[in-house]
């Protein structure tokens, strides 16, 4: 029994790929998966806003150590941009601040758009969004009517692709013009942000009306479940196999196995490419998901252990 007097959790370690249904927060299905596995130690990689649908990478137990290296991971989106009309909150859930209408633009235009937003760019998040201006929240500055500004900060656009646009009036009658794109980017890329710089560049305003993300990483929606397939039998992917899915992978023998355990840095073999920089999952020698680690002068310095 734990010192509350409860019995202590029997719920695996590992991970949930949820596929988030649009009006719950990100912390309403953190608390259905916490019912779900019977204990508190549940958390997500990634916020998604209410609005928006799809992969939300759930930890539990030990894996929650996981989730704020997977939060930094490549994501990918579907997505519906409206061009014509801007909105407090860069999306459909906010205020119409302006009507501009987007009579007279061109997919070629719109093409040309996205290019400049496609890269290695500078965006400016979101006023609502969840950064911490100076300890607060942004969204908790702009509710209370605060003047503030949120500096630029670089993110990566790997891709931008626009699939169809449709002519539509907004229930106003403004002619408006609606764009099914899907997006590969970095972590911390905000997509309403997207949305809200297009626009601004045409001269038309814009702001997201849907969003799905389709990918966290190497979890697709392939591997997500619903909250209701989830409640009627819960499947959590083991610890080890997350990781080796996640993270480049690195065996190492008994011995290595050991001094890792105790906190010794040992040198790791020379990583090359891409994936040269970042985490690594460090494995024993029967298949042991023993810690994470990173390369530091040439040796291995623990991000987290699991034994």
């Amino acid at each position: 029994m734990t010192r509350k007097g409860r019995a202590a959790s029997t719920a695996p370690d590992g991970l949930v790929i949820v596929d988030k249904p649009a009006g719950f927060t990100s912390h309403d299905v953190v608390a259905k998966m916490r019912r779900f596995a019977g204990t508190r130690r549940v958390g997500h990689a990634g916020t998604l806003d209410p609005m928006a649908t799809g992969v939300l990478v759930i930890g539990v137990e030990k894996a929650t150590r996981l989730l704020g290296h997977l939060a930094l991971t490549e994501k990918e989106y579907t997505a519906t941009i409206r061009l014509g009309r801007t909105t407090v909150t860069d999306d459909a859930e906010g205020e119409i601040t302006a009507s501009a209408g987007a009579a007279g633009t061109t997919l070629d235009a719109v093409r040309t758009g996205i290019g400049e937003l496609t890269g290695d760019i500078q965006q400016v998040p979101s006023k609502v969004s969840a950064i911490k201006i100076d300890g607060k929240r942004s969204y908790t500055r702009a509710r209370e009517g605060e003047e503030f500004e949120i500096p630029a900060r670089p993110v990566t656009v790997s891709s931008f692709v626009l699939h169809d646009g449709r002519e539509a009036k907004a229930d106003d009658g403004t002619p408006v013009l609606d764009l099914d794109v899907t997006v590969v980017c970095s972590s911390g890329t905000y997509i309403r942000a997207l949305a809200r710089d297009l626009g601004a560049g045409l001269g038309t305003g814009g702001h997201l009306t849907a969003l799905r993300r389709t990918r966290v990483g190497p979890y697709g929606l392939d591997a997500a479940r619903t909250l209701e397939q989830l409640e009627e039998s819960l499947q959590i992917m083991p610890i080890a196999e997350a990781a080796a899915a996640a993270f480049p992978r690195w065996d190492v023998d008994a011995h290595q196995a050991r001094l890792l355990g105790n906190g010794v840095r040992i040198d790791m073999p020379p990583r090359e490419g891409a994936g040269a920089a970042g985490p690594v999952a460090v494995f024993g020698p029967e298949g042991r998901f023993l810690a994470l680690v990173e390369e530091s002068k040439g040796r291995a310095k623990s991000l987290a252990v699991f034994v």
